[in-house]
């Protein structure tokens, strides 16, 4: 991998990834831009613990643009964007209207009702390929390794930043998502907080470890690999969750998934993060997850027709074990990713509503094993 680091008009830092080595970006960013501020700051909940971000500044973001003022894609033909150069492979920049920045004023702490701080951290944009019509699910294993590359690259540069507590590596896909950009890309986010939901897995973590002496995550990856030997064994599938099983990574719809169709991608050997990921890993990694964004992408064809009429929207998140934190159950967190979509059928969304963004409780509208049956089924 070749990484060529540059600024753009603005100060912020942008980062070219080739997989040739000795490539050369000198491309220069010739817009007249204002520097970035960010004005965000976190502020803690009193009743649940959890850390708010408050970043009223990007209500101005840029908001679907047409395809001609991208600003993901390449400059060219007279036209500038946020990428210099002509072409990329992959290429990582800092958000311009970041929900985190390092320059972010400080907050206080008033009182145990009233605690604020500031809204430190880092935000990236990753853009996966240069053409503006192109999704993850298109691009070649070569590359998804670049990608994976760029990860890990940033998970272990964030990593190490002051204040910095959890990297997170996602992609939203569709605007049911809420996506504003359509040229493929994804996000990372340098938390200076860990986030509520990896909280609530170390917690889970630490009890399983107080009450068995074994590790949450192996155990939970170790069952469903039983379960599914089993049901091969047996020749009946009807209640296996494992959608793909390779040499190094397992794919299963979780048994109590929150999503229609959701799926989690484990390596079968537990690692803290991206970083931790031995070669055979990583070289793994890539046609198992086009293969499992291709078949996300065939779920919800309709009577009549062969191809599915529009693409399917999906969060891809990756988890990871937070950094500078010693709270229990941390050291206990296994990576993942996790893949679901907000499409629950095919011209039916599954919407958030009063049980779930009232309580945080979730109601699914498919079993988890029929999510995974049907999942197998979409295979080429």
């Amino acid at each position: 991998m070749n990484k060529t680091i540059t600024k753009l008009a603005d100060g912020r830092e942008l980062i070219y990834y080739d997989a040739r080595p000795g490539t050369v970006r000198t491309a220069v960013d010739s817009r007249a831009l204002e520097p970035v501020a960010s004005l965000s700051e976190v502020r803690r909940d009193p009743v649940t613990g959890d850390w708010v971000t408050v970043a009223a500044h990007r209500q101005g973001r840029t908001y679907h643009p047409p395809a001609d003022q991208c600003p993901l894609c390449p400059s060219r033909g007279g036209r500038t964007s946020e990428v210099p150069d002509a072409d990329y492979e992959v290429v990582v920049f800092e958000n311009r209207f970041p929900s985190l920045g390092a320059d972010a004023p400080g907050g206080q702490a008033e009182d145990p009702l009233h605690t604020a701080a500031a809204g430190t951290g880092r935000c990236e944009v990753v853009c996966f390929t240069p053409d503006h019509e192109a999704s993850f699910a298109d691009l070649t294993p070569e590359r998804v390794a670049l990608v994976l590359d760029a990860w890990t690259d940033r998970t272990a540069e964030l990593s190490a930043l002051p204040d910095v507590r959890q990297v997170y590596c996602f992609e939203n896909r569709g605007a049911e998502i809420g996506v504003t950009l359509a040229h493929s890309h994804g996000q990372i986010y340098a938390l200076p907080f860990v986030t509520p939901r990896t909280a609530r897995m170390a917690g889970q973590a630490a009890a399983h470890r107080e009450s068995t002496g074994r590790n949450l995550f192996e155990d939970l990856l170790a069952a469903e690999l039983d379960q599914h030997a089993q049901a091969v064994a047996a020749g009946d599938l009807n209640h296996d969750r494992v959608v793909l099983a390779g040499e190094h990574w397992t794919a299963f719809v979780p048994f109590a998934a929150r999503w229609p169709y959701e799926v989690h991608l484990y390596p079968n050997r537990r690692v803290r993060d991206l970083t931790a990921l031995t070669e055979a890993e990583r070289a793994e990694f890539p046609g198992l997850y086009l293969d499992l964004l291709g078949r996300f992408d065939r779920l919800f064809v309709e009577p009549g027709q062969t191809v599915q009429a529009s693409p399917t929207p999906y969060i891809a998140a990756w988890h990871q074990a937070p950094s500078g934190d010693d709270r229990p159950g941390l050291d206990e967190l296994a990576l993942h990713l996790e893949l679901f979509t907000v499409r629950r059928t095919a011209g039916k969304l599954k919407y958030l509503a009063g049980v779930e963004s009232g309580m945080d409780a979730f109601v699914n509208d498919v079993s988890p094993e029929a999510a995974a049956r049907r999942l197998r089924e979409v295979a080429r």
